[in-house]
């Protein structure tokens, strides 16, 4: 329950003949982590194998592949085939056959949509200009007229200068431009060209066809587009059917060629003989029985398997899978966002559902509320199959139900004020603010104590005795912190027997000087260790304890206070209903419309609260667990398990 999925260290000794089938069985279970292993005596004498030129080659043949999906517009294969075993040789030959048949057929097809493409804009650049009889062939140079086609800002045309030996002609306006042609002499054309220029002109040349008018070449573009479209339409067809006979073969050439890729990438890690291979990584240590059983039969018992526990391995180098029920996945969603616990880390998954759950609901108290977003999380859970998305369906539907339970002790129901009469307890806003606001700290309280014996247990766990008695969140802080309450909530007691000074001494200069010393010891056991480990010098670790002890004392008092928030955000929610509620109110009395703006002001009200508060409730619930309950114990820092896989993982849950 507090523990990741429990791990050994995998080593396989089998023969090279055997490496592949291996390697595949492997990467189909998904249930081994491979790790890099180096060649030495303690091994295997000889390097893993260079397979980089047969890399290379994989990818090449990858981007063919993919290239050609690509001009088949194929989608991505929604489910993993299973391919037939080909070598990469005869994956290469069926590829060039599929290029072959294909590559005349997208060439044509290129080469009428790029033609069809052309006299669409022909076209269209024509139909401003037809019937107007403007010949296309290209002016002599002693003709006498010079004429431009083009247009500009409609606004500017009523301001255009051009002279008196200029003729224009506008055509009808589009999308603000004002299209139109402009004729004048050659001697005239220079203070056209200004005048144009000036105005905002941009010039559209016709194309120069000889012996052709506007009206003739367009009435010759449009039967060509006719003839393209036939064509067209044909080399479509033959696409599509082309497309659905290549989207198999294709998908299961890159099936292929993507597992080969993997085994090769895996064969790079392991060190051999000349006849055998070793194999390493890391395994869940209840499927290591099953997996030697399946080894046992691939290789016809020419193995060697041996399972080695992680007690005195470096924690780093151990990786964590959680694996939890359907009902907290999702609030392990939360946890790995932040990070994932070390090996020998406590994992805290299921007090964040419960934490997660009651800090959330006690923001966001409302029942009429809670059930829009348990409605939504239904919604969403059953709608869709990704799930990641299943995981946030149902995280929204127990964070609504968490809603209800808290509106129904407040008595809210959409802040409606007639139904707060069947209240379990009261309204945030009612009764004494200071007694829910310490609640709320008690609340605080509660988690952040849990927090610090999680990190004592850690401390111990991981063998670290001396940081589980003399770190700030370990025993001394325990005694620190719950000293300071004692002494806050308990100080007339103290008094009454004189025992102030001793409670000081006891509970806050005790922890304090416990704190002061840790950095110092620590570079002492540093240095009398067998191999000394290089640090800071003694007035360096004296100074760093001495801010530890600034930062913890500073910690307590803020992470503490941190949780008035919780109160807090509970009567802001419940003051915004009240508002939403008070404005009805006034403008129900309204002479017109009165009745259904008041419920229209009610309805906002509550969408806006929803809204906001359900964002701002879940924001700072989750920022509690982050900074005031996660800072005491959990470094976020482990390393994912991620098994050796020849397919993609689903994502379909």
């Amino acid at each position: 329950m507090f523990k990741p999925v429990p791990m050994v260290r995998l080593s396989l000794v089998v023969l090279e003949r055997d490496e592949r089938p291996v390697l595949r069985y492997l990467g189909h279970a998904g249930l081994v982590q491979l790790t890099r292993t180096v060649a030495g005596p303690d091994t295997a004498p000889l390097a893993p194998r260079d397979r980089s030129q047969d890399a290379v080659r994989c990818d090449r043949l990858l981007a063919r592949v993919e290239n050609l999906r690509r001009s088949l517009e194929l989608p991505p294969a929604a489910e993993p085939v299973e391919p037939a075993a080909l070598s990469l040789e005869e994956v290469e030959a069926k590829l060039c056959s599929l290029e072959e048949r294909s590559g005349p057929l997208l060439k044509r097809r290129q080469h009428w949509r790029q033609r069809w493409g052309e006299l669409t804009d022909v076209c269209e650049q024509m139909s401003d200009y037809r019937g107007l009889e403007i010949p296309l062939d290209q002016p002599e140079p002693s003709s006498f007229l010079h004429f431009v086609t083009g247009s500009l800002p409609s606004e500017n045309l009523e301001r255009l200068r051009v002279g008196d030996n200029v003729a224009l002609l506008p055509l009808p306006p589009q999308n603000g431009r004002q299209p139109f042609i402009a004729l004048t002499t050659r001697r005239g054309w220079p203070a056209l060209e200004a005048a144009l220029q000036q105005a905002g002109f941009h010039r559209e040349t016709l194309p120069a066809v000889a012996g052709a008018t506007v009206d003739t070449f367009s009435e010759k573009c449009r039967r060509e587009k006719e003839q393209v479209a036939g064509e067209l339409e044909q080399a479509n067809a033959e696409w599509q059917t082309l497309a659905g006979e290549f989207a198999k073969p294709l998908a299961e050439l890159r099936q292929l060629v993507s597992q080969e890729r993997r085994l090769l990438d895996a064969e790079q890690n392991f060190p051999r003989t000349e006849t055998a291979v070793l194999l390493t990584g890391w395994v869940p240590t209840a499927a290591a029985p099953p997996l030697a059983q399946r080894l046992r039969e691939i290789t016809g018992e020419r193995y060697v398997l041996q399972t080695t526990p992680p007690e005195n391995l470096a924690e780093e180098q151990i990786p964590v899978l959680l694996r939890h029920s359907r009902l907290l996945r999702p609030f392990e969603m939360l946890v790995t966002a932040y990070g994932l616990p070390r090996y020998r880390e406590l994992e805290p998954t299921w007090l964040v559902a419960v934490s997660y759950l009651l800090m959330f609901g006690m923001m966001f108290g409302d029942v009429g509320h809670g059930f829009v977003l348990a409605c939504g999380g239904l919604a969403i859970l059953f709608r869709s199959r990704k799930a990641q998305w299943r995981d946030a369906g149902l995280l929204l539907l127990l964070c609504g139900l968490a809603s209800i339970g808290f509106g129904a002790a407040y008595g809210s129901y959409f802040g409606l004020p007639q139904l707060k009469r069947f209240a379990f307890w009261h309204d945030p806003l009612e009764g004494d603010p200071m007694a829910f606001m310490s609640t709320a700290i008690g609340i605080g309280i509660v988690l952040m104590s849990l927090g610090l014996m999680l990190n004592i247990i850690n401390h111990f766990r991981r063998g670290r005795v001396l940081g589980g008695f003399l770190d700030k969140f370990g025993v001394a802080g325990v005694v620190f912190y719950w000293g300071a309450l004692a002494l806050v909530l308990k100080y007339p007691t103290f008094k009454s027997h004189n025992l102030v000074t001793l409670a000081v001494l006891l509970f806050l200069a005790a922890p304090v000087m416990a704190w002061a010393l840790k950095e110092p010891i620590e570079l002492l056991r540093r240095r009398v260790e067998p191999a000394p480990v290089p640090g800071n010098s003694l007035p360096g670790a004296i100074l760093q304890s001495l801010v530890e002890v600034f930062e913890a004392a500073l910690a307590f008092l803020s992470n503490t206070i941190s949780f008035v928030r919780l109160a807090a955000y509970a009567m802001s929610h419940s003051a915004l209903l009240l508002a939403a509620f008070m404005m009805a109110e006034q403008v129900r009395h309204l002479s017109f419309g009165g009745g259904p703006l008041s419920v229209l002001v009610i309805i906002l009200g509550n969408l806006l609260s929803l809204v906001l508060e359900g964002i701002v409730a879940a924001v700072q619930a989750l920022r509690l667990e982050y900074y005031e309950f996660f800072s005491k114990f959990f470094s976020g820092s482990g390393q994912p398990f991620k098994p050796f896989r020849l397919v993609a993982e689903p994502q379909t849950g």
